[in-house]
């Protein structure tokens, strides 16, 4: 059974606020730090030590206030360790979003892949001018499909998203899995990459990869997602009056907030979406 793309709209352009931390490895902002010699010199900070892409401009601004009580030995002005700053710079870094669906057979099946069709093509229309990126890992039957690999481009969406089938059991940890391999070797190959994972799923599980039971397996690769720092949303697709609490027992395995949206369409998930990452 296919599912048609959900209507998508013109969003509003995704904008967050500058990291005021030094990162080191993925972080979960539009705008980051970086430890390398490239982007934009935005302020200074003491070296304590590291002696690579020293601020000049602030080291003798550190420096300037003892003078008068320093030896110069023909030196204009006398710098020692402790005067010396290092350059904080930022560069814009690019958001990948991978949405991981519950494509098995359910009455919400159609519905929910309908509402993530829309919300990427969405993302990927409010995307043009960033490098953004959004992709797609379904899972059904006995297994997870890389359907939309990472991509910025609206045609290759539209390709790909034309024929996504529904039905079937529910390889949890599979779906899991595969995008958790995804996104760490993006994250390998672009330093600088942001990853959000957008799981819709009711949190159960009834196929597993190496046969313990599935729903303690798709937990442990949940514990996996969590440790690697992968920032994660789960929208839970049980109904309210039948809700077990297992989509919210995974998000808390994953480290991620839970959230049931009131109607699941491409404009209410898109905006879940937007707000993860604004506030990140």
């Amino acid at each position: 059974m296919g599912v048609a793309i959900g209507d998508a709209f013109r969003p509003r352009k995704l904008q967050t606020p500058l990291d005021r931390m030094t990162r080191n490895q993925a972080g979960k902002r539009s705008r980051t730090a970086t430890e390398r010699k490239r982007g934009r010199y935005v302020q200074a900070r003491p070296a304590n030590g590291d002696s690579s892409d020293i601020a000049f401009d602030a080291t003798f601004r550190a420096a300037a206030p003892f003078q008068m009580h320093r030896p110069h030995d023909d030196t204009a002005i006398a710098i020692e360790k402790s005067d010396l700053q290092r350059k904080v710079r930022v560069r814009r870094a690019a958001n990948l979003i991978l949405f991981v669906v519950d494509a098995s057979w359910s009455m919400a099946a159609a519905e929910r892949m309908e509402a993530t069709k829309g919300a990427i093509m969405s993302l990927l229309l409010d995307a043009y001018q960033r490098r953004d990126q959004v992709g797609l890992v379904v899972f059904q039957k006995e297994e997870a499909r890389l359907v939309l690999p990472p991509t910025s481009s609206v045609e290759l969406a539209k390709r790909k998203l034309a024929d996504v089938p529904v039905g079937g059991k529910t390889p949890l940890s599979a779906g899991l899995l595969l995008a958790y391999r995804v996104l760490r070797r993006e994250m390998r190959a672009h330093s600088e990459v942001m990853p959000l994972l957008i799981l819709l799923t009711d949190g159960a599980a009834n196929v597993s990869v190496t046969g313990m039971p599935a729903q303690e397996e798709a937990h442990r690769v949940a514990e996996m997602i969590r440790k690697a720092h992968i920032r994660s949303v789960v929208i839970n697709m049980e109904h309210a009056s039948f809700d077990r609490g297992l989509a919210q027992a995974l998000a808390d395995a994953m480290g991620a907030p839970c959230y049931t949206l009131h109607q699941l369409r491409a404009d209410a998930l898109y905006r879940t979406v937007r707000n993860e990452i604004v506030s990140a």
